[in-house]
């Protein structure tokens, strides 16, 4: 297939690779020339804007920042609706709001066009070995007719349902993520501080009822204390705004999410913006005056 991909960043150059790997030629546009070049030099063509990656393109990935700039790039003027053929379709991968992938997803059935909300989770790490899993949302027969491609980045891809319950699916799984992080740096931190190796409490906590994704991998890095910013407190702010918008869209009451809102929120806006999420210890520690980070620089 001929495939256009738009925003080869952190997450879309991985997938991307995994695409030219699978066969398919792929034009690919991002507005930093360094992630242009990378999946360049894999094969993609490097395209001068987000028109020319759409030309000719049966599908076109979005793996972009912001919901605005997803709706930009589709239905703006100049946007991929209004250049592509009637039967190609747009597949978008960013983190998004619900409500656009309804409006989107509508608007591209008036011209006959595809649009599939189909997050992404994983992270950076699932995304260069290709063991995504893949939330979409959209109509039964357009997902069918890209599992096959969905499937060369992704371990698992489920169908949620509509247009726009992809995008559901993340907002409540990182929600709960979140909730998770601040959770287990806050639990580290007192353990450690409180007596215990923090080896055994990582031990113990994985053995218990306590246990989760968040907290395997969230203090391992916290004990290696590699924290560099794969997912950054500012995109956590953005991911977990989203669900609170749809809890208030839907008048559901999420004290913990909102709580955990706040705190990001208070992170962002004292220093922590592009650092990684679990980076934020470092505010806790200097409350606590005692630093778990690198404890363990060996866990495994």
């Amino acid at each position: 297939m001929r495939i256009g991909f738009i925003g080869v960043g952190n997450m879309g150059g991985p997938i991307a690779s995994h695409i030219l790997a699978a066969g398919h030629e792929l034009q690919a546009f991002d507005i930093n020339n360094e992630s242009l070049e990378r999946v360049a030099e894999l094969g993609a063509v490097a395209a001068t804007s987000a028109a020319k990656a759409s030309e000719g393109a049966e599908a076109v990935f979005l793996s972009l920042p912001m919901p605005s700039d997803v709706a930009e790039v589709v239905s703006g003027d100049g946007g991929l609706f209004s250049l592509m053929k009637a039967g190609t379709t747009v597949i978008d991968l960013s983190t998004s709001s619900p409500s656009l992938s309804r409006r989107l997803a509508a608007e591209g059935e008036e011209r006959n066009i595809d649009f599939l909300d189909a997050p992404v989770s994983g992270g950076v790490y699932g995304a260069r070995k290709g063991t995504l899993a893949v939330m979409v949302g959209g109509s039964e027969g357009a997902f069918e007719r890209h599992l096959p491609l969905l499937e060369t980045f992704a371990a698992k891809v489920v169908r949620c349902g509509d247009a726009g319950t992809g995008n559901v699916v993340k907002a409540v799984n990182n929600m709960l993520a979140f909730i998770g992080m601040m959770g287990a740096t806050e639990a580290l931190l007192l353990g450690a501080k409180a007596g215990v190796d923090p080896r055994i409490l990582r031990e113990v906590v994985e053995a218990s009822s306590g246990a989760s994704f968040v907290w395997s991998s969230g203090t391992r890095a916290i004990l290696r204390d590699r924290l560099a910013p794969s997912f950054t407190n500012a995109l956590a702010c953005k991911d977990i705004g989203l669900a609170v918008d749809l809890a208030e869209e839907f008048q559901v009451p999420v004290p913990m999410g909102r709580h955990t809102q706040e705190l990001l929120e208070s992170y962002r806006d004292n220093g922590f913006a592009n650092e990684d999420v679990l980076a934020t210890i470092r505010s806790l520690e200097d409350e606590a005056n005692y630093v778990v980070r690198g404890q363990a620089p060996d866990v495994t």
